[in-house]
């Protein structure tokens, strides 16, 4: 019943009102149209078998032909980079992280403005972003027009902390409710044995991603991040900010390397990879991490049998220094994924009409759960997983096979993802909806050419090295306290305020500051 409340929760607040098409179906031509398409992915590249494409094609008149560059590499980076080289652009421009590169180039002709086309022949579209402004200007370029449809996430939450509540009631403990708690009981479970074997092999804290231990920055009122990509700028009262610059994160770094040193967090943190969350659990080792919502409940069920007890449990973020619960992580709601119209196109208007299918009800429909009778079944007016297709394995993967929930410009439906979370994960959710612990996003801008040219020659080796000497200081190799005056003097020499002056600079035209 907890599960159906909190699906029926989501469609309700996902949901969106836009006009159908005028003629009251899908087709958008009367004579079949071919356009081609580059649409890249680390996991995938465009496929016109895929059932979902096939489903499209039937529907609206349109046949997107594959032209994707890059197809053996997992950079899409490198294959859009590719495809701009070559000169052949395809009449569609897709997949992960385009919207540095159209919003650099749209300008230049390189791509279509897609305002007026929006305006004119795309109800659907229209009628989204005349409800979600805000999205409109994260996404526009610096001439104010938009050049791509993003992939737009549904639902708000992506990871949060997880702890063994077995191990909690193994040693008589309570869930930490601030800093100083956590840190008490991972010195519980370094010294105390709370796996019961006998051996000091606990790792108290462990991450799949080594930068998710910069998470714990929040707990000294620092921040690691502002969105969902790793190391990003953050923005404080229309302010923009680095964490890896502020006074915050001297204390946030010695503390953590402090743990470090300890035996709280993995040593193998910065080494292990993604294996880690699935060896340290399926082995009884591990009892604390950050990690995502919906796949890490799904231990539940598969380590119920092999580790008995087992119950790895979210808990709420423990209070920081200060007093604030800040859960740092969040599902962005726009990614730079998504698709544009290239310059080569020779039908603009039949091809944002394309785009506006995937904003009906039907073809968002289809963007996120597949064919029905194939992949789902609708029921109480709802599209819902069909046992078989559940069963085949991981229900995002199966998607992709498909078709679906790929990085076309589309609205995800958070309901998808509802259906296949284990109910641990759910009364998480429920846990930080309570909470109120989300905090705002950097959703990034989108820069002027001087701007570009500061950032460009700039931003790369800062970051780099700000990263190389974050690990330094928590591996115990050099001392945070010791460096951190030359450190800041270092990154004024490298043109760090430059970068946030440009950063300021197009925030502000962006968002009307």
């Amino acid at each position: 019943m907890r599960k159906l409340t909190l699906l029926a929760a989501a469609m309700l607040t996902t949901s969106i009102s836009a006009p159908a098409f005028a003629d009251g179906h899908l087709r958008i031509t009367d004579e079949p149209v071919e356009l081609t398409v580059h649409l890249h992915n680390k996991r995938y590249s465009y496929d016109e078998n895929w059932p979902v494409e096939q489903a499209a094609r039937e529907l609206t008149g349109v046949h997107l032909k594959g032209a994707t560059f890059g197809t053996n590499t997992p950079s899409s980076q490198e294959a859009h980079n590719l495809m701009l080289a070559s000169g052949d652009i395809p009449h569609i421009v897709g997949g992960d992280k385009i919207k540095d590169m159209v919003n650099e180039y749209g300008p230049q002709g390189a791509f279509v403005p897609l305002n007026d086309l929006i305006e004119e022949h795309a109800p659907n579209l229209k009628a989204f972003f005349d409800k979600y402004p805000e999205k409109m200007a994260a996404v526009s370029s610096f001439d104010g027009n938009l050049y791509y449809i993003p992939y737009l996430p549904d639902g708000k939450y992506g990871r949060a902390y997880w702890m063994r509540q077995d191990w909690l009631d193994t040693l008589g403990l309570e869930q930490p409710q601030n800093v100083d708690e956590l840190y008490d009981v991972l010195t519980a479970f370094r010294n105390d044995d709370p796996n019961g074997n006998g051996v000091q092999d606990e790792i108290p804290f462990f991450a799949r991603q080594w930068p998710e231990v910069l998470r714990l920055l929040t707990f000294w009122d620092g921040r690691s991040s502002g969105s969902d990509t790793y190391h990003d700028f953050h923005v404080v009262d229309g302010q923009i900010k680095h964490g890896y610059a502020i006074d915050s994160y001297k204390t946030g770094i010695e503390n953590i390397a402090k743990w470090y040193a300890e035996g709280l967090i993995d040593p193998e943190v910065f080494t292990r990879g993604s294996s880690a969350r699935e060896f340290l659990l399926s082995e009884n080792l591990g009892g604390m991490t950050h990690d995502w919502f919906a796949s890490t409940s799904g231990y539940n069920i598969s380590l119920k049998d092999k580790v008995p007890g087992f119950d790895f449990a979210v808990i709420a973020p423990p209070a920081s220094i200060s007093g604030k619960r800040v859960a740092e992580h969040r599902r962005i709601p726009v990614k730079p994924d998504g698709w544009a119209i290239s310059h080569t196109n020779p039908d603009p208007v039949t091809t944002i009409k394309y785009f506006d299918f995937y904003f009906t009800e039907e073809g968002r429909r289809l963007a996120n759960f597949g064919i029905e009778g194939e992949q789902y079944e609708m029921v109480d007016g709802q599209p819902i997983f069909t046992d078989e297709f559940k069963a085949k394995g991981p229900i995002n993967s199966s998607l992709y096979q498909v078709g679906s929930q790929v990085q076309r410009g589309y609205f995800q439906d958070f309901n998808y993802e509802i259906q296949w979370t284990n109910p641990s994960a759910l009364r998480g959710i429920e846990l930080y909806d309570a909470g109120d612990y989300l905090i705002d996003q950097f959703l990034g801008v989108a820069f002027n050419e001087e701007e570009q040219a500061v950032y460009d020659k700039k931003w790369s080796s800062i970051s780099t090295y700000m990263q190389e000497k974050q690990q330094a200081w928590i591996l115990g190799s050099a001392d945070i306290n010791a460096e951190w005056d030359d450190y800041q003097a270092t990154l004024e020499k490298m043109g760090y305020s430059d970068v946030i002056e440009a950063m300021q600079s197009a925030y502000d035209r962006q968002y009307g500051g």
